[in-house]
């Protein structure tokens, strides 16, 4: 009975494949900057090392594109499939963005191939990273493009309905509609922040298990840098898109703070449970919190749950996934601090074995957030899937074969899941940064072993 329940099995399927996707999509946004970075200071200060590091990253990245194009054309394929009726109206209303982030993409892939092969062909070394810039430049509009088509699912505008007839369509109007901005800002933000995340766990846990070297402390130095600049502009980001929230889809935020009664001075919950009567226990509650996080105004009046509609409103759990969420970005955003306070104190130790710990923590920890923010931003807007327009239910296919699709697309995911940490073990593995190092520049090696 559940596997013929085709909406239930739709949302299962359409979650797996974004909850897969998102991993790759992130750090497909994030890794180019950091690769154009590195490149960058290394050839500003004349640091083999840091060109390395860049080369390196780039060749990880190709295989994480791969498997992102696959489940990308996947996303494709099921919004299709999965959900007809939307798309009969959003494929009318918003096809441009969806067009020009496939742009975005063969941008990004044409100057990722130039940059892969250029390498050591410039005499000015600045003309192979100036190649860099478009590929950063790609990756963040095929984020930007993609982002609009969430946001127009949140803030639908740009068009008319005349019964079933989708008329007077503006692309452009439904394309940068009042959720643009903030849903963009913060995707960037914190593709950027997680990817340097990453960087920085992979750089810390080497340090720890093998001892490391000297260009694992550079690229440690450089991602936790990265790491706490990002984080400081998702928190903006975060901050930004809950005061949009409470401008715009106020049951959105009503739902994740558990605010049921419209009051001035509201508190801001933090964690806690809801007993039988929707009373909150067991919280950390901030006075007046949630007004100034909505409003910047410790006395302004929040809108409460239960001026919705009970069949319009969005599950109590994303409480959770919210906390989560916003927990995990002030814990980055600590730990990346601290290890700079201890780099910039020459008589405290950055290599304190605890605080390597923390960082190795960083990459897993800031890709749940990423996990948990767009399990709250989907789950917050139920039972829409265009709000205010039409509900997931109206949206889904009725197709009794949604269970089988599903069963195959786990089987897919495992395969390319396992197939990538594969490649990229024996890709890095049996070459190590400081054989090819050596291999690449072996007048810096010589002179350092000198030294």
């Amino acid at each position: 009975m559940f596997f013929e329940d085709s909406v239930t099995m739709s949302r299962l399927l359409t979650s797996l494949t974004l909850a897969f996707h998102v991993i790759f999509a992130t750090v497909g946004v994030g890794i180019p900057i950091m690769i154009s970075i590195a490149e960058f200071i290394g050839i500003k200060k004349k640091d083999s090392h840091l060109t390395l590091l860049a080369r390196r990253w780039t060749r990880g990245m190709t295989i994480t594109i791969a498997v992102g194009v696959v489940t990308g054309t996947a996303i494709g394929l099921q919004l299709s499939l999965l959900w007809p009726s939307f798309m009969q109206v959003a494929g009318n209303v918003i096809s441009l963005p969806l067009f020009m982030e496939v742009f975005a993409f063969f941008f990004e892939a044409i100057f990722l191939g130039i940059y892969l092969y250029t390498w050591d062909r410039f005499k000015n070394p600045m003309y192979h990273w100036l190649l860099s810039i478009p590929i950063v430049i790609g990756s963040t509009l095929s984020a930007f493009f993609i982002t609009t088509v969430n946001a127009f699912m949140n803030t639908p505008q740009g068009f008319e309905m005349d019964g079933n007839t989708v008329t007077e369509i503006s692309p452009l109007a439904a394309m940068f509609n009042p959720a643009t901005p903030t849903k963009v800002f913060h995707v960037v933000a914190s593709s950027y922040l997680t990817s340097a995340a990453i960087l920085a766990t992979i750089a810390a846990v080497i340090i720890l298990v093998k001892k490391g070297s000297e260009y694992h402390r550079k690229a440690l130095k450089l991602t936790v840098t990265a790491t706490f600049i990002f984080a400081i502009a998702t928190a903006i980001a975060g901050d930004l898109s809950a005061k949009f929230l409470a401008e715009h889809q106020p049951e959105k935020l009503a739902a994740g703070e558990w605010h049921f009664e419209t009051e001035a001075g509201a508190d801001l919950v933090l964690f806690g449970s809801l007993n039988e009567d929707n009373e909150v226990e067991n919280a950390i509650t901030i006075p007046k919190g949630l007004s100034f996080l909505a409003y910047g105004d410790f006395n302004a009046e929040v809108e409460g749950l239960n001026e919705v509609p009970s069949d319009e409103q969005p599950p109590l759990w994303i409480h959770y996934m919210f906390d989560l969420m916003v927990s995990i970005g002030f814990y980055v955003l600590g730990i990346s601090m601290l290890f700079l306070l201890f780099w910039k104190v020459k008589k405290w130790n950055e290599e304190n074995r605890l605080l390597l710990w923390g960082i190795a923590t960083l990459g897993p920890l800031s890709m749940l957030a990423i996990e948990f923010g767009w399990i709250f931003a989907e789950e917050g807007r139920q039972p829409w899937i265009l709000r205010g327009i039409m509900t997931v239910a109206e949206g889904a296919t009725t197709s009794d074969h949604v269970g089988l699709m599903f069963i195959l697309f786990c089987g897919l995911y495992f395969v390319l899941g396992a197939g990538c940490l594969l490649v990229l073990r024996k890709m890095f593995k049996n070459n190590p940064a400081e054989a090819e190092f050596e291999e690449r520049y072996p007048e810096v090696a010589a002179t350092k072993e000198e030294d």
